[in-house]
């Protein structure tokens, strides 16, 4: 009998499953899709995400197959500070990597399976049934299997969520864009500077090479389709290319087309039971800041642990109520600043209007870098409780240099760590959980501090008694 059974191989459940299997969990991951789906629906990490790779030990192979873009990471809505510069990003990766979903998927399946996920395709959740003790599943064809926990990563018209019951309240999509890949046959200075002219007024609209000859085209629809599902056709691109363009580009032998809205929707709570949401079965929104992807990843990442502790006995009590207690305000958050960003592109003299003014806003360093966090996910921090905690507390810690070389290098197994300076600290009882390191960390502000398997910091301070405590709450009873 497994541990976990995950419905949904996307990022999401490829993340989830990757986090289970550095804890020997048993996981298996049920996907509909026989074959992984070429659909681009995202088109980069932000770098909160590329940090998460980087501590997990997967970031140069990701590297590889994207490119960096320093500026893409620090826009809100494609506004412009007055300055030209916005504020600088704090993190080793301040930069947007432009890598295409199905490259994501792949990479992060791989990375999966190379720890031991059972990965099953063509087979699909069609219901389940959960009690005190776990969770029975059925999949299509009529198979059963009996798991302790289930989480459904099984995107927005999640079935998981549907049978749970569990209320998902929003706005229905009132805005939809296509999105393609094609080849053209307009020479690229022209359809550069077509392009430039027409996103001067229409910041919803863009093509633009994507690699190999072919190029990356996205433009609103002419209506809310009642199947998001359904591709659009190329006719129907080659359309609407022309309305908002005046030329369709010579657009031809497409690749891919897909759709998506600005439909913005939260559900109530990510957990019933034994069972959890994760992904875009627990939030739907506008695709702009291109949080959506990385916004899933970061749910994984912060469930993984968390559920592995539960399956290995050693969870304090509220651990997984926690996942919820932090994550929903994150991505009520993103909600939120997704849905200023789709206003923020009309074309209406009212949000152009307020757009003038945010554009000013920007010119003050604390404003813009209060934007850049919010989109790049590095101003996250959790409400652990404690009001009189230092502002670090509850934030990730990002990748300071160790006198050994850098700190992400340390929390590949997705451990605790406590980093104590003088070395006079210990972690004996937790040594199971949590890792010791005695380094004098000039960048550390404060004599020690412990960090979560998820890299955000749980504690600082310089007294055992204290540690302690807090090693308790998040790793449970010592051993």
């Amino acid at each position: 009998m497994p541990d976990v059974i995950i419905s949904g191989g996307g990022p999401t459940g490829m993340m989830l499953a990757a986090e289970l299997r550095l804890h020997d969990v048993d996981v298996v991951v049920l996907e509909k899709e026989a074959e992984p789906s070429d659909l681009v629906r995202s088109l980069g990490l932000q770098p909160r995400s590329i940090e998460i790779l980087d501590q997990r030990g997967l970031l140069e192979r990701f590297l590889e197959h994207g490119k960096q873009y320093p500026e893409g990471a620090r826009r809100f809505a494609g506004l412009e500070p007055p300055s030209g510069s916005p504020a600088p990003i704090d993190s080793a990766h301040g930069y947007l990597l432009g890598i295409p979903q199905p490259v994501t998927d792949r990479l992060l399946t791989e990375h999966a399976a190379e720890l031991g996920a059972d990965i099953r395709r063509a087979q699909e959740l069609t219901g389940f049934e959960q009690d005190d003790d776990g969770v029975t599943v059925e999949s299509a064809g009529g198979d059963r299997l009996r798991a302790r926990w289930l989480v459904g990563c099984d995107g927005g018209r999640s079935l998981v969520r549907r049978m749970l019951g569990v209320g998902f309240p929003g706005d229905p999509a009132q805005t939809e864009w296509l999105l393609g890949e094609f080849e053209v046959t307009t020479p690229p200075d022209e359809l550069a500077a077509v392009a430039e002219e027409v996103r001067k007024t229409h910041k919803g609209f863009g093509i633009g090479p994507a690699g190999n000859g072919w190029h990356r085209a996205v433009v609103p629809a002419a209506t809310v389709s009642e199947d998001r599902a359904t591709p659009p056709t190329l006719e129907e691109f080659r359309t609407q290319l022309r309305a908002y363009a005046g030329t369709d580009f010579g657009v031809h032998s497409p690749r891919r087309l897909s759709r998506f809205t600005d439909a913005t929707r939260l559900v109530e709570r990510y957990r019933t039971g034994r069972v959890f949401l994760a992904g875009d079965a627990a939030h739907v929104h506008p695709p702009l800041g291109g949080q959506g992807l990385n916004l899933g990843i970061q749910d994984a990442f912060n469930l993984g642990w968390k559920l592995a502790a539960a399956v290995n006995g050693w969870a304090p009590a509220t651990l997984l109520d926690s996942y919820h207690a932090e994550r929903h305000p994150v991505a009520a958050d993103v909600l939120n600043t997704t849905r200023v960003q789709s206003l923020l592109i009309s074309s209406e003299h009212g949000p152009q209007a307020v757009r003038r003014l945010l554009t000013e806003l920007l010119g003050f360093d604390d404003v813009s870098r209060f934007l850049v966090e919010k989109v790049t996910g590095t101003g996250i921090r959790y409400d652990f409780g404690d009001p009189t905690a230092p502002d670090l507390v509850g934030r990730r810690m990002r990748d300071i240099r160790l006198s050994d070389g850098p700190l992400y290098a340390h929390l590949r197994q997705g451990r605790g760590l406590l980093l104590d300076q003088a070395g006079t600290l210990s972690v004996a009882g937790w040594s199971d959980r949590v890792d010791l390191l005695a380094d004098p960390a000039p960048a550390l502000p404060a004599p020690a501090a412990l960090l979560r398997p998820d890299g955000h910091v749980a504690w600082l301070g310089d007294e055992q008694r204290d540690l302690e405590a807090h090693l308790f709450a998040w790793f449970g009873a010592p051993r």
